[in-house]
């Protein structure tokens, strides 16, 4: 038993009149006991119901995710010599994937690497509690693989593809093995708040947050200032990930070089509205992913239309929101963004070979 952790986890169980905040320092002090396994698993387990109940402070999140940054891995900038030398869009989505409408992730990847914007996203395998399709299986369905390179591969991938993919059971096994007390204590910990906050990409870039409830879009911006993230989208997305909704009005936060801007867009004002895909079938996403690749016009090619010309405009690569959405629709019906897949998986499809061939 760590008696060091049990002071701190003191501290925030104690009930509502004698517990209180950890300070930056004790939040990042308890992050790593559990990270490292030097706290006990019913520590662990106590820890994070009891930060549940008592709900983290800006200034521990801060901690947490100081963290994150000393034991966590960082893909390093892209090159300046690289082909996709604008400042990346980190895409932050819930780790516990998507249960009920269809997610429009890969898409959104795929024509904003066309236009020149690296994307760098992050996440694992099937999580508690929902469970649902994460991002690795959503690449896989389309025939990409990122769930076997190491971090300098991952850094080769993102150099030339303008994809980064950092998946937590290869790249950072200390936070994977904390995610079974998810499946034990039936609850998302605040560690799922720490996971939409988290950028593992050193180079310069906009963090891009997806979010469900308000109070979490009020952490970030004391989380953000604390740690002097200046660049940065909230998204009151598609079950709390960075996929815009066209079912409602898209709610979101930019906030650029400390400047704090809300907006509120609504899908009919550019013909977009309509009801949010369902999720359907999991194992035909990949096919009707690259019917949307391909350019035929369903209601889930709409949906990844709306979604790639908000963050080509929010990317830098267009002027405004609506010549986005006209730059998208132009890379997806001439084949440029499934250009773009084919040229990844090609690339995937290297980089297994040369790890074969070094493990010979």
């Amino acid at each position: 038993m760590s008696n060091e952790f049990r002071e701190l986890l003191k501290h925030v169980g104690s009930g509502s009149h004698t517990s209180r905040a950890l300070t930056r320092a004790e939040a990042a002090a308890a992050t790593r006991m559990m990270l490292t396994q030097t706290a006990t698993p019913a520590q662990i387990g106590a820890f994070m119901i009891a930060h549940r109940i008592k709900r983290p402070t800006a200034e521990e999140l801060a901690g947490t995710l100081d963290a994150y940054e000393a034991l966590g891995p960082t893909l390093p900038a892209i090159a300046p010599d690289s082909a996709y030398s604008r400042r990346a869009l980190v895409l932050s989505c819930p780790y516990d994937g998507r249960s009920r409408t269809a997610p429009v992730t890969p898409v959104t990847a795929l024509v904003l690497m066309a236009a020149g914007v690296p994307v760098v996203l992050h996440g694992g395998d099937r999580m508690p509690t929902k469970a649902g399709i994460p991002l690795v299986e959503l690449w896989q369905q389309l025939g990409v693989d990122l769930s076997t390179h190491s971090l300098e591969q991952a850094h080769t991938l993102l150099n030339r593809t303008g994809l980064g993919f950092v998946y937590l059971p290869q790249h950072f096994p200390a936070a994977h093995g904390l995610v079974p007390y998810r499946d034990q204590i039936g609850k998302r910990p605040p560690f799922a708040t720490v996971e939409l906050m988290w950028s593992p990409y050193a180079g310069p870039h906009t963090q891009v947050m997806g979010f469900v409830h308000p109070p979490t879009e009020d952490f970030a911006k004391g989380t953000f200032g604390l740690r002097g993230q200046t660049d940065w989208i909230s998204v009151k997305g598609l079950e709390g990930s960075c996929d815009l909704a066209r079912a409602r009005t898209a709610i979101v936060g930019v906030s650029h070089q400390g400047r704090f801007e809300r907006l509120l867009l609504h899908p009919r004002d550019y013909g977009f509205e309509g009801d949010d895909v369902e999720l359907g079938s999991e194992a035909s996403l990949g096919d009707r992913l690259r019917s949307v690749l391909a350019g035929h016009p369903t209601e889930l090619y709409k949906t990844a239309l709306w979604n790639a010309g908000f963050y080509l405009w929010q990317g830098g690569a267009a002027a405004s929101l609506a010549a986005g959405l006209a730059q998208a629709e132009e890379l997806l019906t001439t084949g440029k963004a499934l250009a773009q897949l084919e040229m990844l998986r090609q690339q995937v499809t290297e980089l297994r070979q040369t790890l074969t061939y070094s493990h010979s």
